[in-house]
């Protein structure tokens, strides 16, 4: 049978193709704008057929329907990274999470997160007969290679990407459900002065030729407006999104100077606008990978001049780093973080920065605290951390003493809580 024939003969509607989940079953979705929208709103349109579904994945953009109320005993939702649609479904007690760093994520599933059914998102398939995995290669490649039955949603709107690891053959696939629908989108953050601030303050640790790992929102792209005048800059990072865009097509990032995957951006997955789907879109120049290869520490080290930019939600005067709870409410996840600060750590003239503004909740909470929220999980121990950044100024912490790190914090929180830290310092240290 030619790849065309099995590529016809697997062609399901969802109704059809989720019958092959049963009671019980432990199903793998793609993550964030890979997120398999049509066969998850089929699910929960047909959620009185299943009870006790498990279902992993990450961060998702759009709805969730079966992680709402009415979807309740019938799919429960498993992760290492909350995102907006699924705090209630933790708040109620209908989800689970998973401490874990994301490149340990590959090596779980099938383990310790069994995968009886993965549903990916797929692009059209190439001349050979290979799908891409889209906007989400990350962990769906291993997913897809473990799981008992392969369940592709295809999407006509999915860029096709590149990547030696970031294809499926037909012949692998099960069912594939055709759907044509817009690549969910997260749109460019509101960049106000603090921001500002805070990326000129960022960028000024970034030499020509680093290799940049960035995140999404407002800060990692207001580190991108202070790029203009860099040379020869790289991307090599779990996800990009808009903001690099630009900077590709100004000349500022050409990933020349890279030690692996030179002249080559690469990342796990992809989220933002159409902006950017359109820009990877069966781009040579852009290549995707398993999670477990891109934020492998030891792969990561290997690149000169490495830079890691995270965001945070609280410091401690030891320089602990708090970026995924307020206090027990577990706000989010670890995702890369780790993985990267390790890696920049391993890198020739590499650093990481954790980067936020210095109050919360318009300005009446300070984010640099003597001591973190009762119940937060460490994200960055303080024999990890690098340097701390806000509006305010830059903060090492690598090799200094507590005391010099407590007095550099001190400096660069809002002026209106120093008075209050600077009485902690005195307690401690003098």
């Amino acid at each position: 049978m030619s790849w065309k024939e099995r590529y016809n003969s697997i062609l399901t509607p969802a109704e059809e193709a989720i019958k092959a989940i049963k009671d019980g079953d432990f199903v793998v979705f793609s993550e964030c704008a890979g997120v398999p929208v049509h066969i998850g709103n089929t699910l929960a349109e047909h959620r009185e057929d299943y009870n006790n579904v498990r279902i992993y994945h990450m961060l998702t953009l759009g709805e969730g329907n079966y992680m709402k109320p009415e979807c309740y005993g019938h799919f429960r939702h498993v992760t290492n990274f909350i995102g907006a649609n699924s705090r209630q479904a933790l708040q109620d007690k209908q989800a689970d999470f998973l401490p874990c760093f994301f490149n340990e994520v590959p090596k779980l599933l099938g383990e310790s997160i069994p995968c009886d059914v993965a549903v990916v998102t797929l692009s059209h398939p190439d001349e050979n007969g290979y799908c891409s995995f889209g906007v989400s290669c990350d962990y769906a490649k291993a997913a897809a290679t473990k799981a008992k039955i392969v369940i592709g949603e295809m999407n006509d709107q999915l860029p096709f990407t590149h990547g030696d690891e970031n294809k499926i053959h037909v012949d692998d696939i099960d069912y594939l459900v055709p759907c044509s629908y817009p690549v969910p989108e997260i749109p460019n953050p509101t960049i106000r002065e603090v921001e500002k601030r805070i990326g000129e303050n960022c960028a000024s640790l970034i030499k020509d030729g680093a290799c940049l790992q960035l995140g999404i929102g407002a800060i990692p792209d207001a580190v991108l407006l202070f790029m203009n005048e860099k040379k020869d800059l790289g991307i090599h990072t779990e996800m990009f999104s808009d903001g690099v865009v630009e900077l590709v097509k100004a000349g500022v990032i050409n990933n020349s100077k890279k030690n692996i995957h030179k002249g080559k951006l690469i990342s796990g997955f992809i989220m933002g606008t159409r902006k950017v789907y359109d820009f990877i879109d069966n781009n040579p120049d852009v290549e995707l990978y398993p999670i477990d290869y891109v934020n492998n520490p030891y792969v990561i080290g290997q690149i000169d001049n490495m830079v890691s930019i995270n965001s945070c939600i609280e410091v401690d005067l030891m320089g602990q780093v708090a970026s995924e709870t307020m206090g027990y409410k577990q706000f989010s996840g670890t995702g890369g973080q780790v993985d990267f600060v390790r890696g920049a750590a391993l890198s020739k003239g590499g650093i990481s920065i954790m980067a936020m503004p210095a109050t919360a909740a318009k300005g009446t909470v300070s984010r640099i605290v003597p001591i973190l929220a009762e119940g937060a999980a460490v994200t960055t121990s303080r024999n990890d951390v690098d340097y701390i950044v806000t509006e305010y100024g830059v903060a090492k912490m690598k090799g200094n003493t507590l005391r010099e790190r407590a007095r550099q914090l001190i400096a660069i929180a809002h002026p209106d809580f120093r008075e209050e830290l600077q009485k902690e310092f005195n307690k401690r240290f003098e």
